[in-house]
């Protein structure tokens, strides 16, 4: 797992407890010239890589449910910081806490269009707060 970003490329966290989504994940991000940092698959393991290299995320992509356990203490930590962030959900059932109803959540199965629009979005948000 990743921590800190080599170099001035956008360091986004993934956290998925799909292995196979997860690897889609970084593929998709090592290709639009992103780090990744993780992936993770647990709250503890996303919560260990933010304070590890929490100062230099630039974006994360969030499983909201990882075997039965909400990523929401994350988004807390990632919204404290002024990380942003988007939710992936494979299951349209699972509502999203009210707290975060305007952030963006993406269904599976996603496009890479979808990936490198989000990443785009990221990257945009970085060029105006002067990251």
């Amino acid at each position: 797992m990743n921590a800190t970003p080599p170099d001035d490329r956008l360091a986004i966290l993934v956290v998925d407890d799909e292995t196979l989504i997860a690897m889609l994940l970084e593929d998709l991000l090592l290709d639009l010239d992103c780090t990744v940092v993780g992936p993770a698959s647990t709250v503890a393991q996303s919560l260990a890589l933010v304070e590890n290299g929490g100062g230099t995320l630039d974006g994360a992509l969030l499983d909201i449910n990882l075997r039965g356990e909400l990523v929401y203490p994350v988004a807390d930590v990632l919204a404290a910081r002024g990380v942003p962030f988007v939710f992936i959900t494979g299951n349209a059932q699972h509502g999203i806490d009210p707290r975060y109803a305007a952030i963006p959540a993406l269904a599976k199965p996603f496009s890479n269009d979808t990936i490198s629009d989000v990443v785009e979005s990221f990257r945009e948000r970085r060029a105006r707060v002067g990251g």
